[in-house]
Protein backbone atom coordinates (compact mmCIF):
# COMPACT_ATOMS: atom_id res chain seq x y z
CA UNK A 1 0.00 0.00 0.00
CA UNK A 2 1.12 3.81 0.60
CA UNK A 3 4.57 3.81 1.48
CA UNK A 4 5.90 3.80 4.92
CA UNK A 5 9.31 3.72 6.02
CA UNK A 6 11.66 2.83 8.70
CA UNK A 7 11.51 5.11 11.90
CA UNK A 8 14.71 6.92 13.49
CA UNK A 9 18.32 7.08 11.87
CA UNK A 10 20.85 4.18 11.82
CA UNK A 11 23.40 6.16 13.82
CA UNK A 12 24.12 3.27 16.76
CA UNK A 13 25.50 0.87 13.35
CA UNK A 14 29.00 0.02 12.56
CA UNK A 15 30.00 1.94 8.98
CA UNK A 16 31.89 -1.11 8.45
CA UNK A 17 28.42 -3.31 8.40
CA UNK A 18 26.52 -0.82 6.29
CA UNK A 19 29.44 -0.68 3.69
CA UNK A 20 29.20 -4.37 3.79
CA UNK A 21 25.48 -5.21 3.30
CA UNK A 22 25.10 -2.72 0.83
CA UNK A 23 27.85 -2.62 -1.15
CA UNK A 24 29.54 -6.33 -1.49
CA UNK A 25 26.21 -8.27 -0.63
CA UNK A 26 27.26 -10.53 1.81
CA UNK A 27 25.03 -11.26 4.21
CA UNK A 28 27.43 -11.71 7.45
CA UNK A 29 26.01 -14.60 9.05
CA UNK A 30 27.49 -17.77 7.59
CA UNK A 31 27.34 -18.91 3.86
CA UNK A 32 24.38 -20.72 2.37
CA UNK A 33 26.22 -23.87 2.08
CA UNK A 34 26.53 -23.94 5.99
CA UNK A 35 23.24 -22.98 6.75
CA UNK A 36 22.10 -25.96 4.21
CA UNK A 37 24.06 -28.50 5.94
CA UNK A 38 22.41 -27.67 9.21
CA UNK A 39 19.09 -27.90 8.31
CA UNK A 40 20.17 -31.45 6.60
CA UNK A 41 21.29 -32.65 9.93
CA UNK A 42 17.92 -32.23 11.55
CA UNK A 43 15.37 -34.54 11.36
CA UNK A 44 11.58 -33.96 11.60
CA UNK A 45 9.23 -31.26 10.28
CA UNK A 46 10.33 -27.79 10.45
CA UNK A 47 8.73 -24.89 12.55
CA UNK A 48 9.39 -21.29 10.87
CA UNK A 49 7.72 -18.26 12.80
CA UNK A 50 6.07 -15.71 10.14
CA UNK A 51 5.45 -12.27 10.39
CA UNK A 52 2.95 -10.00 7.64
CA UNK A 53 0.16 -7.94 7.83
CA UNK A 54 -1.15 -8.34 4.29
CA UNK A 55 -4.33 -9.55 3.23
CA UNK A 56 -4.93 -13.24 2.71
CA UNK A 57 -1.70 -14.55 4.54
CA UNK A 58 -4.22 -17.00 7.14
CA UNK A 59 -5.36 -18.60 3.87
CA UNK A 60 -1.84 -18.59 2.17
CA UNK A 61 -0.37 -19.95 4.87
CA UNK A 62 -2.50 -23.00 6.11
CA UNK A 63 -2.57 -23.90 2.32
CA UNK A 64 1.36 -23.76 2.06
CA UNK A 65 1.19 -25.94 5.53
CA UNK A 66 -0.96 -28.48 3.67
CA UNK A 67 1.15 -28.67 1.16
CA UNK A 68 4.47 -29.18 3.48
CA UNK A 69 4.02 -31.60 6.01
CA UNK A 70 7.65 -31.12 6.14
CA UNK A 71 7.94 -27.34 6.84
CA UNK A 72 5.46 -26.07 8.87
CA UNK A 73 4.29 -22.31 9.47
CA UNK A 74 3.29 -20.17 12.08
CA UNK A 75 1.70 -16.78 11.14
CA UNK A 76 1.90 -13.41 13.43
CA UNK A 77 0.35 -9.82 11.92
CA UNK A 78 3.19 -7.94 13.56
CA UNK A 79 1.19 -4.90 12.69
CA UNK A 80 1.38 -2.86 8.96
CA UNK A 81 4.47 -2.10 7.34
CA UNK A 82 5.82 0.46 9.95
CA UNK A 83 5.18 -1.26 13.01
CA UNK A 84 6.76 -4.85 11.19
CA UNK A 85 9.72 -2.79 10.51
CA UNK A 86 10.62 -1.58 13.47
CA UNK A 87 9.84 -4.91 15.72
CA UNK A 88 12.12 -6.79 13.04
CA UNK A 89 15.15 -4.14 13.81
CA UNK A 90 14.29 -5.10 17.35
CA UNK A 91 13.97 -8.54 17.50
CA UNK A 92 16.99 -8.71 15.44
CA UNK A 93 19.23 -6.92 17.37
CA UNK A 94 17.90 -9.56 20.58
CA UNK A 95 18.68 -12.27 18.67
CA UNK A 96 15.16 -13.69 18.10
CA UNK A 97 13.31 -12.11 15.00
CA UNK A 98 10.58 -14.89 13.22
CA UNK A 99 12.28 -16.59 9.98
CA UNK A 100 10.46 -15.30 7.25
CA UNK A 101 8.93 -11.55 7.32
CA UNK A 102 7.05 -9.57 4.98
CA UNK A 103 8.66 -5.84 4.49
CA UNK A 104 7.62 -3.05 2.08
CA UNK A 105 10.25 -2.63 -0.52
CA UNK A 106 11.75 0.85 0.37
CA UNK A 107 12.41 -1.02 3.43
CA UNK A 108 14.46 -3.16 2.80
CA UNK A 109 17.98 -1.70 2.20
CA UNK A 110 17.66 -0.08 5.51
CA UNK A 111 17.35 -4.19 6.72
CA UNK A 112 19.97 -5.01 5.36
CA UNK A 113 22.34 -2.00 6.46
CA UNK A 114 21.16 -3.25 9.92
CA UNK A 115 21.87 -6.75 9.25
CA UNK A 116 18.72 -7.87 9.56
CA UNK A 117 18.24 -10.01 6.33
CA UNK A 118 19.95 -13.25 4.79
CA UNK A 119 20.87 -13.18 1.45
CA UNK A 120 18.86 -16.42 -0.17
CA UNK A 121 20.32 -16.18 -3.85
CA UNK A 122 21.85 -19.79 -3.47
CA UNK A 123 18.50 -20.71 -3.11
CA UNK A 124 16.09 -18.18 -5.43
CA UNK A 125 17.83 -19.03 -8.91
CA UNK A 126 15.10 -21.16 -9.92
CA UNK A 127 12.26 -18.37 -9.97
CA UNK A 128 14.02 -15.28 -10.90
CA UNK A 129 12.35 -15.55 -14.19
CA UNK A 130 9.12 -15.72 -12.74
CA UNK A 131 9.24 -11.70 -12.04
CA UNK A 132 10.28 -9.05 -14.77
CA UNK A 133 13.57 -7.70 -14.26
CA UNK A 134 12.45 -4.55 -12.70
CA UNK A 135 10.63 -6.19 -10.24
CA UNK A 136 13.52 -8.59 -9.08
CA UNK A 137 15.62 -5.45 -8.97
CA UNK A 138 13.33 -4.32 -5.64
CA UNK A 139 14.38 -7.38 -3.56
CA UNK A 140 18.48 -7.69 -4.96
CA UNK A 141 21.49 -5.64 -4.29
CA UNK A 142 24.94 -6.57 -5.91
CA UNK A 143 24.19 -10.09 -6.86
CA UNK A 144 22.58 -10.92 -3.54
CA UNK A 145 18.92 -11.64 -2.95
CA UNK A 146 17.17 -10.26 0.36
CA UNK A 147 13.23 -11.73 -0.59
CA UNK A 148 10.73 -12.74 -3.16
CA UNK A 149 8.87 -10.37 -4.58
CA UNK A 150 4.96 -10.82 -3.09
CA UNK A 151 2.73 -7.45 -4.63
CA UNK A 152 3.61 -4.23 -6.55
CA UNK A 153 1.83 -0.96 -6.79
CA UNK A 154 2.68 0.43 -10.36
CA UNK A 155 1.13 3.79 -10.46
CA UNK A 156 -2.31 4.09 -12.23
CA UNK A 157 -4.43 7.26 -12.47
CA UNK A 158 -7.66 6.30 -10.74
CA UNK A 159 -10.61 8.63 -11.63
CA UNK A 160 -14.65 8.63 -10.82
CA UNK A 161 -15.75 7.94 -14.33
CA UNK A 162 -19.33 8.91 -13.53
CA UNK A 163 -18.25 12.51 -12.79
CA UNK A 164 -16.05 13.12 -15.72
CA UNK A 165 -18.82 11.87 -18.35
CA UNK A 166 -20.87 13.89 -16.13
CA UNK A 167 -18.64 16.99 -16.67
CA UNK A 168 -17.71 16.12 -20.15
CA UNK A 169 -14.23 16.30 -19.31
CA UNK A 170 -11.55 13.63 -20.88
CA UNK A 171 -9.12 11.51 -19.49
CA UNK A 172 -5.56 13.38 -19.27
CA UNK A 173 -2.64 11.63 -21.24
CA UNK A 174 -0.22 14.25 -19.97
CA UNK A 175 0.72 15.85 -17.18
CA UNK A 176 0.20 19.16 -19.24
CA UNK A 177 -3.22 17.55 -19.96
CA UNK A 178 -3.79 16.74 -16.20
CA UNK A 179 -3.38 21.20 -15.68
CA UNK A 180 -5.48 21.93 -18.57
CA UNK A 181 -8.44 19.15 -17.15
CA UNK A 182 -7.83 20.60 -13.36
CA UNK A 183 -9.22 24.04 -14.48
CA UNK A 184 -11.94 22.60 -16.93
CA UNK A 185 -13.22 20.71 -13.45
CA UNK A 186 -13.11 24.37 -11.22
CA UNK A 187 -14.84 25.97 -13.82
CA UNK A 188 -17.75 23.35 -14.54
CA UNK A 189 -18.26 22.73 -10.79
CA UNK A 190 -16.80 25.09 -8.60
CA UNK A 191 -17.16 22.87 -5.82
CA UNK A 192 -14.77 19.99 -7.18
CA UNK A 193 -11.39 20.00 -7.67
CA UNK A 194 -9.84 16.60 -10.13
CA UNK A 195 -7.41 16.05 -7.69
CA UNK A 196 -5.52 16.80 -4.12
CA UNK A 197 -1.74 17.71 -3.32
CA UNK A 198 -1.38 15.68 0.09
CA UNK A 199 1.65 16.63 1.68
CA UNK A 200 2.28 13.69 3.78
CA UNK A 201 2.60 11.24 0.56
CA UNK A 202 6.29 10.91 0.75
CA UNK A 203 5.70 7.56 -1.46
CA UNK A 204 3.75 9.73 -4.31
CA UNK A 205 5.65 12.41 -4.38
CA UNK A 206 8.79 9.75 -4.99
CA UNK A 207 6.87 7.84 -7.34
CA UNK A 208 6.48 10.64 -9.61
CA UNK A 209 9.45 12.41 -9.54
CA UNK A 210 10.76 8.81 -10.36
CA UNK A 211 8.36 8.78 -13.28
CA UNK A 212 10.26 12.35 -13.89
CA UNK A 213 13.35 10.68 -14.02
CA UNK A 214 14.49 11.35 -10.56
CA UNK A 215 17.07 9.32 -8.74
CA UNK A 216 17.03 9.71 -5.18
CA UNK A 217 19.62 7.40 -3.60
CA UNK A 218 22.31 5.35 -5.29
CA UNK A 219 25.27 4.13 -4.02
CA UNK A 220 29.44 3.48 -5.67
CA UNK A 221 32.18 2.44 -4.59
CA UNK A 222 30.73 3.32 -1.02
CA UNK A 223 29.39 6.98 -1.95
CA UNK A 224 25.63 7.76 -1.52
CA UNK A 225 24.51 10.17 -4.22
CA UNK A 226 20.92 11.75 -2.42
CA UNK A 227 19.44 12.91 -5.45
CA UNK A 228 15.85 14.42 -3.54
CA UNK A 229 16.06 17.74 -4.75
CA UNK A 230 17.49 17.07 -7.62
CA UNK A 231 16.52 18.46 -11.04
CA UNK A 232 13.74 16.49 -11.76
CA UNK A 233 12.45 16.79 -8.22
CA UNK A 234 12.19 19.97 -7.98
CA UNK A 235 10.48 20.21 -11.66
CA UNK A 236 7.98 18.37 -9.94
CA UNK A 237 7.09 19.96 -7.39
CA UNK A 238 7.05 23.29 -9.21
CA UNK A 239 4.15 21.46 -11.40
CA UNK A 240 2.10 21.28 -8.01
CA UNK A 241 3.19 24.53 -6.67
CA UNK A 242 1.55 26.19 -9.63
CA UNK A 243 -1.54 23.76 -9.45
CA UNK A 244 -1.57 24.53 -6.07
CA UNK A 245 -1.38 28.90 -6.48
CA UNK A 246 -4.39 28.58 -9.28
CA UNK A 247 -6.56 27.05 -6.82
CA UNK A 248 -6.97 23.83 -9.37
CA UNK A 249 -6.14 21.21 -6.69
CA UNK A 250 -7.14 20.66 -3.14
CA UNK A 251 -3.81 21.03 -0.80
CA UNK A 252 -4.56 19.13 2.22
CA UNK A 253 -4.42 15.02 3.92
CA UNK A 254 -6.34 12.55 2.22
CA UNK A 255 -8.10 10.02 4.04
CA UNK A 256 -9.33 12.37 6.46
CA UNK A 257 -13.02 12.28 7.54
CA UNK A 258 -13.33 16.02 5.73
CA UNK A 259 -11.80 14.31 2.34
CA UNK A 260 -13.60 10.87 2.63
CA UNK A 261 -16.52 13.63 2.65
CA UNK A 262 -15.87 15.34 -0.14
CA UNK A 263 -15.10 12.11 -2.39
CA UNK A 264 -18.71 10.59 -1.20
CA UNK A 265 -20.40 14.19 -2.50
CA UNK A 266 -18.18 13.61 -5.81
CA UNK A 267 -16.20 16.46 -5.27
CA UNK A 268 -13.01 14.93 -5.41
CA UNK A 269 -12.62 13.20 -9.05
CA UNK A 270 -9.56 11.35 -8.92
CA UNK A 271 -6.22 9.48 -6.95
CA UNK A 272 -2.99 10.00 -9.24
CA UNK A 273 -1.71 6.90 -7.37
CA UNK A 274 -1.60 2.85 -7.57
CA UNK A 275 -3.15 -0.20 -8.53
CA UNK A 276 -4.02 -0.97 -4.25
CA UNK A 277 -5.98 2.43 -4.07
CA UNK A 278 -9.48 0.98 -6.26
CA UNK A 279 -9.41 -0.69 -2.43
CA UNK A 280 -8.91 1.87 -0.56
CA UNK A 281 -11.76 3.96 -2.09
CA UNK A 282 -14.22 1.56 -2.01
CA UNK A 283 -13.84 1.17 1.87
CA UNK A 284 -15.06 5.19 2.24
CA UNK A 285 -17.07 5.50 -0.72
CA UNK A 286 -18.78 2.00 -1.33
CA UNK A 287 -22.20 3.43 -2.61
CA UNK A 288 -19.74 4.53 -5.84
CA UNK A 289 -19.11 0.92 -6.83
CA UNK A 290 -18.94 0.44 -10.49
CA UNK A 291 -18.72 4.50 -10.73
CA UNK A 292 -14.47 4.37 -11.05
CA UNK A 293 -12.15 3.49 -13.27
CA UNK A 294 -8.29 3.19 -13.76
CA UNK A 295 -6.48 5.18 -16.61
CA UNK A 296 -2.63 5.10 -17.61
CA UNK A 297 -0.95 7.47 -15.15
CA UNK A 298 -0.08 10.81 -17.07
CA UNK A 299 3.04 11.52 -18.79
CA UNK A 300 5.63 14.14 -17.90
CA UNK A 301 7.00 13.22 -21.32
CA UNK A 302 4.52 12.51 -24.48
CA UNK A 303 5.52 8.76 -25.55
CA UNK A 304 7.35 7.93 -22.51
CA UNK A 305 4.86 5.81 -20.55
CA UNK A 306 7.14 4.24 -17.86
CA UNK A 307 5.85 4.53 -14.32
CA UNK A 308 7.15 4.14 -11.33
CA UNK A 309 5.84 1.51 -8.38
CA UNK A 310 4.35 3.31 -5.52
CA UNK A 311 4.27 0.96 -2.42
CA UNK A 312 4.24 -3.21 -2.51
CA UNK A 313 5.95 -5.81 -0.49
CA UNK A 314 8.38 -8.61 -0.35
CA UNK A 315 9.13 -11.68 1.82
CA UNK A 316 12.85 -11.64 3.59
CA UNK A 317 14.31 -14.42 5.39
CA UNK A 318 15.85 -13.29 8.21
CA UNK A 319 19.15 -13.68 9.53
CA UNK A 320 18.42 -14.48 12.87
CA UNK A 321 16.75 -17.98 11.08
CA UNK A 322 17.89 -21.05 11.50
CA UNK A 323 15.95 -22.37 8.53
CA UNK A 324 17.36 -20.45 5.62
CA UNK A 325 16.67 -22.87 3.23
CA UNK A 326 13.15 -23.91 4.33
CA UNK A 327 12.43 -20.25 5.04
CA UNK A 328 13.16 -19.27 1.25
CA UNK A 329 11.01 -22.25 -0.11
CA UNK A 330 8.20 -21.00 1.94
CA UNK A 331 8.52 -17.65 0.59
CA UNK A 332 9.05 -19.05 -2.86
CA UNK A 333 5.95 -20.82 -2.50
CA UNK A 334 4.42 -18.26 -0.87
CA UNK A 335 4.86 -15.79 -4.12
CA UNK A 336 5.29 -18.09 -7.40
CA UNK A 337 2.56 -20.81 -6.22
CA UNK A 338 -1.10 -20.86 -8.26
CA UNK A 339 -2.85 -21.74 -5.17
CA UNK A 340 -1.09 -18.67 -3.12
CA UNK A 341 -1.52 -16.14 -6.00
CA UNK A 342 -5.14 -16.74 -6.55
CA UNK A 343 -5.93 -16.42 -2.61
CA UNK A 344 -3.98 -13.21 -2.97
CA UNK A 345 -6.19 -11.76 -5.88
CA UNK A 346 -9.14 -12.92 -4.25
CA UNK A 347 -7.69 -10.60 -1.36
CA UNK A 348 -7.55 -7.70 -3.39
CA UNK A 349 -3.38 -7.71 -3.98
CA UNK A 350 -1.64 -7.39 -6.98
CA UNK A 351 0.55 -10.09 -7.65
CA UNK A 352 4.37 -9.66 -8.14
CA UNK A 353 4.79 -12.37 -10.10
CA UNK A 354 3.93 -13.05 -14.19
CA UNK A 355 2.04 -15.69 -13.82
CA UNK A 356 -0.19 -14.13 -10.76
CA UNK A 357 -0.43 -11.03 -12.90
CA UNK A 358 -1.31 -13.20 -16.19
CA UNK A 359 -3.95 -15.16 -13.49
CA UNK A 360 -5.80 -11.45 -12.70
CA UNK A 361 -6.63 -11.15 -16.90
CA UNK A 362 -9.67 -13.88 -15.48
CA UNK A 363 -10.46 -12.26 -12.46
CA UNK A 364 -13.18 -9.98 -11.77
CA UNK A 365 -12.15 -6.25 -11.30
CA UNK A 366 -12.19 -4.59 -8.04
CA UNK A 367 -15.85 -3.70 -6.74
CA UNK A 368 -15.14 0.12 -7.01
CA UNK A 369 -14.09 -0.25 -10.90
CA UNK A 370 -16.81 -3.27 -11.34
CA UNK A 371 -18.00 -2.02 -14.41
CA UNK A 372 -14.75 -1.16 -16.16
CA UNK A 373 -13.79 -4.18 -18.41
CA UNK A 374 -10.33 -3.42 -19.34
CA UNK A 375 -9.50 -3.10 -16.02
CA UNK A 376 -6.47 -6.04 -15.23
CA UNK A 377 -5.78 -5.27 -19.21
CA UNK A 378 -4.53 -1.59 -18.05
CA UNK A 379 -2.80 -2.69 -14.89
CA UNK A 380 -0.56 -5.20 -17.00
CA UNK A 381 0.68 -2.95 -19.04
CA UNK A 382 1.38 -0.73 -15.90
CA UNK A 383 2.81 -3.36 -14.45
CA UNK A 384 5.06 -3.97 -17.40
CA UNK A 385 6.47 -0.40 -18.20
CA UNK A 386 7.61 0.10 -14.15
CA UNK A 387 10.93 1.93 -14.22
CA UNK A 388 13.77 -0.55 -13.34
CA UNK A 389 16.44 -0.09 -10.90
CA UNK A 390 14.42 1.89 -8.43
CA UNK A 391 16.39 2.75 -5.31
CA UNK A 392 15.73 3.56 -2.00
CA UNK A 393 18.57 4.58 0.79
CA UNK A 394 19.55 3.17 4.00
CA UNK A 395 17.75 6.28 5.98
CA UNK A 396 13.89 6.37 4.47
CA UNK A 397 12.31 7.28 7.30
CA UNK A 398 14.30 9.92 8.05
CA UNK A 399 13.18 11.52 4.73
CA UNK A 400 9.85 10.71 4.98
CA UNK A 401 9.72 12.54 8.68
CA UNK A 402 11.91 15.17 7.08
CA UNK A 403 9.57 15.22 3.91
CA UNK A 404 6.29 15.34 5.64
CA UNK A 405 7.22 18.23 7.61
CA UNK A 406 9.02 20.16 5.45
CA UNK A 407 5.39 19.66 2.89
CA UNK A 408 3.22 20.10 5.35
CA UNK A 409 4.81 23.87 6.60
CA UNK A 410 5.43 24.82 3.16
CA UNK A 411 1.36 24.52 2.65
CA UNK A 412 0.71 25.84 5.73
CA UNK A 413 2.78 29.02 5.45
CA UNK A 414 2.82 29.30 1.35
CA UNK A 415 6.11 29.01 0.73
CA UNK A 416 7.43 27.37 -2.27
CA UNK A 417 7.94 22.88 -2.01
CA UNK A 418 10.99 22.92 -3.81
CA UNK A 419 12.44 24.35 -0.62
CA UNK A 420 10.69 21.73 0.85
CA UNK A 421 12.36 19.11 -0.87
CA UNK A 422 15.64 21.14 -0.25
CA UNK A 423 14.92 21.18 3.64
CA UNK A 424 14.21 17.34 2.97
CA UNK A 425 17.37 17.09 1.11
CA UNK A 426 19.78 18.29 3.63
CA UNK A 427 18.63 16.46 6.16
CA UNK A 428 18.56 13.14 5.08
CA UNK A 429 22.30 14.09 4.18
CA UNK A 430 22.88 15.55 7.20
CA UNK A 431 22.00 12.25 8.95
CA UNK A 432 23.80 10.00 6.88
CA UNK A 433 27.16 11.58 7.42
CA UNK A 434 26.19 11.31 10.92
CA UNK A 435 25.69 8.10 10.82
CA UNK A 436 28.92 7.16 9.33
CA UNK A 437 28.21 7.04 5.07
CA UNK A 438 30.47 8.75 2.45
CA UNK A 439 27.80 10.70 0.94
CA UNK A 440 29.13 12.55 -2.42
CA UNK A 441 28.52 16.29 -2.81
CA UNK A 442 28.02 19.33 -0.14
Amino acid sequence: MRIRGVPGSLAALGLAVALAACSSGTNGGGTAATQAATQAAETGPVTLNFWCWSAGQKEKVAAFNKAHPDIQVKHTDAGGGTDTATKLLTASRAGNAPDATCLEYQTIPAMIVAGALADISAYTADIKDAFTPEVWSLTSFDGAVYGVPQDVGPMVMVYNRKRFDELKIAVPKTWQEFATVAADVRKKDPDAYLATFAPAEFGNFAGLAQQAGATWWKVQDQTWTVGIADTASTEVAAYWQGLIDKDLVKAEPLLTPEWNNQLNQGKILSWPSALWAPGVLYGIAEKQAGDWAIAPLPQWTPGDDRVAFQGGSAIAVTKNSKHAQAAATFAKWMNTDKTAYDIQIAAGEYPASLAGQQATTTSEPPKLVSEQKDYWQVAAKAAQRTIPHISWGPNVGTAQSAFQDAMAAAIRDRTPLVQALQKTQQVVVDDMKATGFKVAGP
